[in-house]
């Protein structure tokens, strides 16, 4: 019973600091990166499809991102929604081809980009945290099912280790992503 929960926990977190590092990867530092695109929300048909399954996206330049469209007729969505997730750069369209070349990055928008990053950050340690509060609760629970006080107490011990891990996981993550952002 423990361990489930422990499991559930640690499954849960896990899952927080993988939705972190997908939306820091598409963050822009001062190199083209096919992450900062491809999970943009494109309306085809009726549907939000992410861009990577509509188009093929590729990086000729450290500077540019080549997006080519595998239907003609979504490329006037896949404009929109590039303009809406404003990520810096306005898209050149040629027939089905998207160019998008990114500006060099500003001291000033660099520490914008900074402070977003470490409100993602909060939101994902507060996601971590809320996780252990819900699974130490369960755990809190198992008293009046039998459990030792002891059995318990080691079992959210445990569950700290684990909160901690992935707190230091978003932690490392964030400070990785600021030195890319703010190296020139």
């Amino acid at each position: 019973m423990i361990e489930e929960y422990l499991k559930e926990a640690e499954s849960r977190m896990k899952k927080a600091v993988e939705k972190f590092k997908d939306e820091i990867a598409g963050i822009r530092t001062g190199r083209a990166s096919t992450a900062i695109v491809e999970n943009i929300k494109v309306d085809y048909y009726g549907s939000q499809i992410p861009l990577k399954q509509i188009a093929s996206i590729t990086i000729p330049e450290p500077t540019q991102i080549l997006i080519q469209t595998w239907d003609k007729n979504a490329t006037p969505a896949i404009e929109k929604a590039i303009l809406e997730a404003n990520i810096g750069a306005t898209p050149q369209t040629e027939g089905n081809t998207i160019r998008l070349n990114l500006p060099p990055l500003t001291e000033e928008r660099r520490k914008e980009i900074v402070k977003m990053l470490n409100k993602l950050a909060e939101e994902a340690r507060i996601a971590v945290r809320n996780i252990r509060r819900d699974e130490k609760d369960n755990i809190e629970e198992l008293k009046k099912e039998g459990f030792s006080e002891d059995e318990v107490k080691k079992a959210i011990d445990k569950l700290q280790k684990i909160t901690d891990k992935y707190i230091e996981e978003i932690n490392k993550s964030l400070e990785a992503k600021e030195k890319e952002i703010l190296s020139l």
